[in-house]
């Protein structure tokens, strides 16, 4: 006997299921599949687009009631820091000379003079980085700014002009 499961059935479990993250999303899904009975792995694989690694774990998370818990924060690349210990104490070393603060004093920036570019240069030939090693220009644009530099030319304060008042009178 073939399950046959109509359009707007369908739509309202894949958007349910898109809704929902990690172990509820699972849950959902294993407890759709046991509904389904027999073939029910296969008919949401095939009708519904669900990947049966991760209805088999959900439905091993429904018969044992012990959640797996994922490991998102593990995901993705390590910080540059980590490859690189000594990068941010260079990049200050490199920078400090050459930057001053805002001379307005309305924020505690520093700017600096540098572009990225040139910062990723002097890291090359002042501290032996190597070129294949070294995160991109990118990379060290947005350390800077986490390390307080603003990257752009420091204006110089400007008076302000003096605008005459208008009387009530000229208004109109």
């Amino acid at each position: 006997m073939a399950i046959v499961l109509t359009d707007s059935l369908k739509k309202l479990l894949i958007e349910t299921a898109f809704e929902l993250k990690g172990a509820a999303k699972r849950k959902f899904m294993a407890q759709t599949v046991r509904g389904l009975g027999l073939g029910g792995q296969r008919v949401a694989q095939s009708e519904l687009g669900w990947n049966r690694d991760t209805i088999r774990k959900g439905m091993r998370e429904l018969e044992s009631g012990i959640t797996c818990i994922d490991n998102m924060s593990g995901k993705g690349r390590y910080k540059a820091e980590e490859h690189l210990p000594n990068l941010l104490e260079d990049i200050k070393n490199i920078v400090d000379s050459q930057s001053q603060t805002d001379p307005s004093f309305k924020s505690q920036r520093l700017y600096s003079r540098l572009s990225a570019a040139e910062v990723r240069k002097q890291l090359i030939e002042k501290y032996g980085y190597s070129d294949e090693n070294l995160h991109t220009s990118e990379t060290i644009r947005v350390k800077l700014n986490n390390l307080g530099y603003k990257l752009r030319r420091v204006k110089k304060v400007q008076p302000q002009k003096k605008y005459r008042k208008l009387m009530p009178s000229l208004s109109n």
